[in-house]
């Protein structure tokens, strides 16, 4: 696919590192020519310096012939104008934007094809607030990722000591629990290296102790197959967040009126603009989150989670580690740069949950580039590793999966189909409705056209085998 990038900061970066690394044909245009430089001696894609919004800097780039525009340049108006340019001097079929305003917001009259044609329109300070709400509605989670329109979800928990599966096989999971149906598609387990490794998971799979679990259910036993892994949390009731910034603004506004918030500014103009945008349940603190007195003043020690996300990755780990050797319950760290989170994040490390900005985003993204009927895609343990959530299209001569059993699928080594969202007649309802079940496939459950497949895929490099596999064949019209 033909990809044209409109802005080379800490999100474009992302997306082209993420894009490239897919054989993808990638032009990055940005007005700074060191850092497309800097890009081009990493990356195997072209750069061009210019303004993405002047016809003849998109011209020279290949806007021409391209697929996909992706504009994540710092500025609303900046990404907006070169979408609508794109539309209608360049006929490019796909065009994304990143838009931090919520007055333009995704689906509004605004963005449709009279507007500024804007096919979809992503917020990374969105992602990250979406995804931190559901570490507070589960704590236990490492992670927690919705597909199918909120009826199933993946998560990724720690097992410890005292879970009703720790110990056990997992083929004992449907006599321990045989009221939850879930799925364990992956486990990751620490060597002695210090380095995490997959482990196969079949019936005989012993979870231990310390152990990354991915697990599906529906989202009606999600909190049940968290239980199954550690002992319940407390909730999430008094949390501090250091920076005041649009994530931390954006986080306090939504979680104010439900949790005891304390937020840490170091600017104290931006301290008065927060106290007039937050509820008045919300305390402000002017102060520096790395100071160990003001932590110690505010209680820190009572403070079920910490969350650092100041735009300085330094202070944001040193802020947690310092919060955590304090008493914190859990901390949170917001890391741009891909090696300081995947150094700090992990079994062993003070740092509960590192989080990527620009990750939190790329599963959008990636529903665009993927090939065939892809409906959701995640992004997993730092772009490592993928899950899909596939249409099944075709019948049986022309589809590769419709009409045949899991064991008969063949999915690369370590891929794990975790479960399908089938249509099933309602005889409650009129004729002709349906509702939508959700299935935890076993090795001999039949996939059917129109189901959607959630895959998970331990590598990246699979993704391709796997979509292949899912595509239709040229006999089905």
């Amino acid at each position: 696919m033909k990809i044209l990038i409109l802005g080379a900061g800490r999100v474009g970066e992302s997306v082209a590192e993420s894009l490239a690394s897919e054989q993808n044909d990638i032009t990055v245009i940005d007005t700074d020519p060191r850092r497309l430089a800097a890009l081009q001696d990493r990356l195997d894609l072209r750069g061009v310096v210019g303004n993405g919004i002047q016809p003849s800097v998109l011209k020279e780039a290949g806007a021409d012939d391209t697929d996909l525009l992706i504009a994540c340049a710092p500025l609303d108006e900046t990404n907006l104008v070169a979408c609508k340019i794109a539309h209608d001097i360049f006929h490019i079929p796909t065009r994304i934007a990143r838009v931090r305003s919520p007055e333009f917001a995704d689906g509004s009259v605004m963005m449709g094809k009279e507007g500024f044609a804007v096919d979809e329109v992503i917020c990374p300070e969105e992602s990250i607030t979406t995804y931190i709400r559901k570490l507070i509605e589960f704590p236990e989670a490492l992670q927690v990722l919705e597909f199918s329109q909120k009826r199933v979800s993946m998560i990724a928990v720690r097992a410890v000591e005292g879970g009703p599966l720790v110990h056990h096989v997992i083929s004992e999971l449907p006599q321990l629990l045989p009221d939850v149906p879930m799925r364990i598609v992956a486990i990751y387990r620490r060597d002695l290296m210090g380095l995490d490794r997959q482990v196969i998971c079949d019936g005989s799979t012993r979870v231990e102790v310390g152990d990354e679990v991915f697990v599906l259910a529906a989202n009606e036993h999600i909190r049940r197959a968290l239980d199954a892994m550690r002992k319940r949390d407390d909730p999430v009731r008094r949390v501090m967040i250091a920076g005041g910034g649009r994530v931390g603004l954006r986080l306090a506004r939504h979680i104010a009126r439900d949790c005891q918030v304390k937020l840490i500014e170091s600017n104290a103009e931006r301290c008065e603009y927060l106290t007039t945008q937050l509820p008045s349940e919300a305390l402000v603190l002017k102060g520096d989150s790395t100071d160990e007195q003001l932590l110690e003043d505010e209680n820190v020690a009572g403070t079920d989670l910490f969350l650092a996300l100041t735009s300085d990755d330094e202070d944001n780990i040193m802020s947690c580690l310092l919060a955590k050797r304090m008493g914190a319950h859990r901390v949170l760290a917001l890391i741009n740069r891909k090696a300081y989170a995947d150094l700090v994040q992990g079994q062993g490390t003070q740092i509960d949950i590192a989080i990527s900005p620009s990750q939190t985003v790329i599963g959008e993204l990636l529903a665009h580039v993927r090939r065939g009927d892809v409906a959701a895609v995640y992004s997993l343990r730092r772009g490592a590793s993928e899950v899909l959530e596939l249409i099944v299209r075709g019948d049986r001569k022309s589809s590769k999966v419709v009409g045949r059993r899991i064991e008969q699928v063949a999915l690369p080594a370590g891929a794990e189909i975790g479960a399908i969202v089938r249509d099933i007649p309602d005889p409650r309802r009129s004729e002709g409705r349906v509702r939508k079940d959700v299935i935890i496939p076993h090795h001999d459950t039949v996939i059917e056209s129109g189901d959607h497949v959630i895959v998970f895929v331990p590598r990246k490099r699979m993704v391709r085998q796997v979509e292949k596999l899912f595509q239709v064949g040229a006999m089905f019209f």
